[in-house]
């Protein structure tokens, strides 16, 4: 799918756990949320990554569009549940952004 929407773009695909335990927010390229680019990008050479206080299995389950508790990569949504395809699927994209934006970080 190429960059071409809002949500593409701009909207939490996934959270990823890299090896340092933090995570990058991801959209649909799996680039970090805001990047518009096909390139290839090393999360590294960005401060695109978080520290999340309290990001256990619960939390991922309720986080995951599939209620996987794994922590390694949380995906909000997939391509059967896309955010704007219809007002139910939008409803609890943002019931799970709800979830995502009371989250505390550590970024110390």
């Amino acid at each position: 799918m190429p960059l071409g929407d809002f949500r593409s773009i701009y909207l939490p695909y996934c959270l990823e756990r890299q090896e340092n335990g933090s995570y990058a927010v991801l959209n649909r390229e799996y680039k970090p949320v805001g990047f518009n680019t096909n390139e290839h990008i090393s999360y590294e050479d960005y401060p695109v990554t978080t520290n999340f206080k309290k990001l256990g299995p619960m939390t991922a389950k309720r986080l995951s569009y599939d209620q996987s508790e794994s922590l390694d990569k949380v995906y909000l949504y997939n391509d059967g549940c896309l955010p704007t395809s219809s007002k139910e699927s939008m409803e609890a994209y943002l019931e799970k952004i709800a979830v995502l934006a009371k989250l505390e970080v550590d970024d110390a």
